[in-house]
């Protein structure tokens, strides 16, 4: 697999204030090394664990996202050194990351995850949710986070147009809390969209950041038991 010409091909069409998000669980440190010797910087993990493990492994201005659901017992691993936390869905866990970036003298930045597939396994939040979390006071509490954006998922299918429609839906929730919300934050900017099968669908929906993961390193291994 060759992870260098891959990146390039990526990168190639994107237009500049994208965020490309090297999706690399599953993948050794060597393989990352490999990518960022290439010039990438952001990469992207589903698991604690394996952040863990690569923080110290690997080059100290690489900027990690955890991209998968977030466990609140889980965060303080990872609250010293996380760059951003995408799949946020829950107050019980924006308050968590708040104590702990309180607890590391940080303030964390995160995406609020929107439920739009039609996959009922995938995680997020809807409207009515996140107008209920964003109007309480206990929100307006936390003081050691950042929202920067919405994330979501779409439906894994062939289906472009249903895929589109989801990818617009999550770009209209994003324009409605911005107006709601956070009219006055710069910070609130990402849309966080599209993965290795359907980012250039995504792009053309308004996604800001992509996270791209096999399209660059190859299919994930997974150990068996």
């Amino acid at each position: 697999m060759d992870i260098k010409n891959n990146l390039i091909k990526v990168k190639f069409n994107l237009p500049e204030n994208i965020t490309l998000v090297a999706v690399s669980k599953t993948k050794p440190a060597s393989d990352i090394e490999i990518a960022y010797q290439s010039g990438q910087r952001v990469f992207g993990e589903n698991k604690v664990q394996e952040l863990q493990d690569k923080h110290p492994a690997l080059p100290k201005d690489i900027q990690w996202h955890m991209i998968g659901h977030l466990q609140t017992n889980k965060v303080k691993y990872i609250a010293p050194f996380i760059s951003l936390i995408h799949a946020v869905d829950s107050l019980k866990l924006l308050q968590e990351i708040n104590k702990q970036a309180l607890k590391n003298n940080r303030c964390i930045p995160i995406l609020l995850q929107f439920h739009i597939a039609k996959e009922e396994s995938k995680f997020g939040l809807n409207l009515k949710k996140s107008n209920e979390i964003l109007n309480s006071e206990e929100f307006k509490r936390l003081e050691n986070i950042t929202v920067k954006g919405v994330m979501g998922m779409a439906t894994f299918t062939d289906n472009k147009d249903q895929i589109k429609s989801e990818f617009n839906i999550l770009k209209t929730i994003f324009e409605k809390l911005k107006v709601d919300y956070f009219k006055d934050h710069d910070q609130f900017k990402e849309i966080s969209m599209g993965m290795s099968g359907d980012y250039k669908l995504a792009l053309e929906e308004g996604s800001t950041m992509i996270r791209v993961g096999s399209t660059i390193f190859g299919s994930r291994t997974y150990e068996t038991k």
